[in-house]
């Protein structure tokens, strides 16, 4: 789907590199819009449109932090 190599908590799509570099954290879509304001993440935007769940994390930005929220609302979310 965004033509990288992801990795899944239960069938959950946590985190992804990204085919453009840098990565694909999910977080609680509620979270989007704060995340992007308070850190360097920008919201993904897959064929023009915005997806509110999904930053893309520069690769120079704290790895452990943003693995770490994304697998833990992939957690959150019930197994496919």
């Amino acid at each position: 789907m965004f033509g990288g190599l992801a990795f899944l908590i239960n069938g959950n799509m946590a985190i992804a590199a990204s085919g453009q570099g840098g990565m694909l954290v999910r977080v609680d879509p509620a979270e989007s819009d704060e995340l992007v304001r308070t850190t360097r993440a920008e919201t993904m935007v897959m064929r023009g449109r915005a997806m509110p769940g999904w930053l893309r994390v520069g690769g120079g930005d704290d790895l452990a932090d943003w693995v770490a929220r994304g697998v833990g609302y992939a957690r959150t979310l019930p197994p496919k």
